[in-house]
């Protein structure tokens, strides 16, 4: 029983070992969010973040009052004058101690603009980082596309190669039965070595485009591996058949539009902060304070508690500031916030235009896209035939070696050409799901 025990704690401990020794297999998605988590971008952006949620504290904070404490201690030795032309050698000591109250009563609504400013900017930065995270997004589901892409070129590119190694096989079979010249072989052999070239470049390709997601990421090469999706025949209801929708939800929802209108708004409010300099500003001062005072020359002198406790005093103050002239820095103030507003709004007109523009060369490019890609799936079936039919030929000696190669470099053209269409096809759909607002992941 005991051994029994033991055994199954080995192979247990055997089967975990080999479990964490498997290379993990990164899915789409798993990707996207570790960018989302980790990417320099996106932590430094939540960093403003949370620095304009501080912003927006401290212009809250400035409608209180300002409260503060204070407390003085002073020693002054040598002559003083008492009376004219009386002069004697004193040693005065002279404590105060007091607390004040500083409330800003009106100050052409400057407080309030920019409080209103803070909240902005702060919802500025939320819409920010969700354009760097759209961004991050689409770059991500580009470079897994690519990996995927490479990785379907790598594995062609190996079975061109174990299918040029059956050949030769063949080919000499034929040869040792007299059917073939032997020069065939050199053929067949020279076609296996440019097949395992292709195999090397396709791998040199992969792990490149593995580099770069990875580095993307900011994962470490050594290992990185993801999930394999075998991309089957995309159909052409990943197509858009109407622009208008895409535009019309891209307009209402997306992030550099949403950018644009805040910045008008805050434009506009940095104008009315401007404005605040033409108002009077009026403060209320409040101050409670008490003192104490020693000298050598009177003897007579309270102590200093005493001293402390009678002369306690309130002292109120209400302060009024007229702007009259500012040297035209109020007024150039307020002309440079109106410019701010005019190239806001301009801004906006420019990111819509750009916006529509993006959208429209993905559309077209999307469109494009598929019908190269149906041009590459019937190329390809035409190929196969021709070049099924070429090994026919081949075989009972009608065709030469040159010509079933030429066959075959355009049958493996077209296999090239259609994977390529594939991943270009549906990458420009994700583009348009993208604007869309539509999961990349899926």
């Amino acid at each position: 029983m005991t051994q029994l025990k033991h055994n199954i704690l080995i192979g247990l401990l055997f089967v975990t070992i080999i479990g964490f020794s498997q290379t993990k297999k990164w899915t789409l998605q798993e990707c996207v969010n570790h960018a989302l988590e980790h990417n320099i971008s996106v932590k430094q952006s939540e960093n403003r973040l949370l620095s304009g949620e501080q912003d927006v504290i401290a212009a809250k904070g400035q409608f209180l009052p300002s409260v503060g404490a204070n407390a003085s201690q002073s020693l002054s030795l040598g002559n003083a004058q008492l009376f004219p032309g009386e002069f004697v050698d004193r040693t005065a000591h002279s404590t105060n101690i007091g607390i004040s109250a500083n409330q800003t009563i009106f100050n052409g609504f400057r407080l309030t603009n920019l409080y209103k400013q803070s909240k902005l900017n702060l919802e500025t930065s939320k819409l920010e980082l969700g354009r760097i995270k759209d961004d991050i997004s689409l770059n991500v589901v580009n470079a897994y596309l690519n990996v995927l892409f490479n990785k379907e070129r790598l594995e062609t590119a190996k079975a061109q190669y174990a299918f040029s190694k059956k050949q030769l096989s063949q080919v000499k079979e034929l040869v040792d039965a007299g059917v073939q010249p032997k020069v065939n072989i050199y053929d067949s052999e020279a076609t296996l070595s440019s097949d395992a070239q292709s195999v090397t470049i396709a791998e040199n390709n992969f792990n490149l485009a593995l580099l770069t997601l990875s580095q993307l990421l900011q994962l470490p090469f050594n290992g990185f591996d993801v999930e394999f999706i075998k991309l089957e025949n995309p159909s052409e209801s990943l197509l858009y058949n109407d622009i208008n929708p895409i535009l019309d939800y891209a307009f209402k929802n997306r992030n550099e539009i949403k950018l644009a209108d805040k910045n008008i708004e805050n434009a506009q409010l940095g104008t009315e902060v401007s404005k605040s300099g033409y108002y009077p500003t009026v403060s209320l001062n409040y101050g409670y304070g008490t003192n104490a005072f020693f000298t050598n020359i009177v003897s007579n002198e309270a102590s200093f508690l005493n001293q402390l406790d009678n002369q306690k005093a309130h002292n109120f103050s209400l302060n009024v500031n007229i702007p009259i002239f500012s040297r035209f820095q109020n007024k150039t103030a307020v002309a440079k916030s109106k410019i701010q507003e005019e190239n806001s709004k301009l801004d906006l007109k420019q990111a819509k235009l750009n916006l529509e523009s993006n959208i429209q060369q993905a559309y077209t490019d999307a469109q494009a896209a598929f019908k190269t890609y149906i041009a590459a799936k019937k190329s390809l079936t035409s190929q196969k035939l021709a070049f099924s039919n070429a090994e026919e030929r081949y075989s009972i000696g009608v065709m030469n070696a040159f010509e079933l190669e030429q066959s075959r470099v355009r049958l493996i053209s077209a296999e090239s050409s259609l994977i390529n269409a594939k991943y270009d096809f549906v990458f420009k759909t994700k583009v348009l799901d993208f604007y869309m607002g539509k999961s990349l992941t899926n």
